[in-house]
């Protein structure tokens, strides 16, 4: 239901985006932290198979929900509408609290002693700069980020800022 809902947001908010080149600009930086923070993650990620704790999941449980948020600003800030920021509020306060919640409930069944350990020391969502002691030596990994297929993050990001684009083109008077 998440996937067909923000395919119809999507959809929303391309045509009610009023874009500018200043605020593409801007809102294609914000959405490049987004993304970078995405792949970041999902080069740490080996799913189901062992707890993530290296790379950004030492400073939030959620770092690929963390970098859809950041994705999500950028696209508010560079489609110029508030309609988009209210679609994105709606979207992101209804989805993604269940989501992390569900999350939540799957690595407590599947490493049940590390996760709890985990999420004492790392805050779910917005990050903690501070240390913390579960931090493991596992580095980034290029075979992680093409196995959890990342790249089509980027490729949806690169369509859709096209897409604004071209829009501001067509709305430039």
């Amino acid at each position: 239901m998440r996937v067909r809902a923000g395919l119809i947001a999507a959809v929303a908010v391309i045509l009610l985006a009023r874009p500018a080149w200043l605020s593409l600009v801007e809102g294609i930086a914000v959405s490049l932290v987004g993304l970078g923070i995405r792949a970041w993650a999902s080069g740490h990620l080996r799913k189901e198979k062992e707890l993530a704790v290296s790379g950004p999941y030492r400073y939030s449980r959620n770092p690929l929900y963390l970098g859809n948020f950041v994705l999500g600003v950028g696209i508010v800030i560079g489609a110029r509408s508030w309609w988009v920021l209210a679609i994105f509020v709606v979207y992101f306060s209804l989805f993604y609290p269940l989501i992390i919640r569900r999350e939540k409930d799957r690595m407590n069944q599947l490493f049940p002693q590390q996760y709890e350990a985990y999420k004492k020391q790392v805050p779910s969502f917005f990050p903690s700069l501070r240390k913390q002691s579960l931090a493991s030596q596992i580095k980034f990994s290029w075979p992680l980020f093409k196995q959890n297929r990342e790249y089509r993050a980027l490729a949806g990001t690169a369509v859709f800022w096209l897409i604004l684009a071209a829009k501001t083109l067509l709305l430039k008077p």
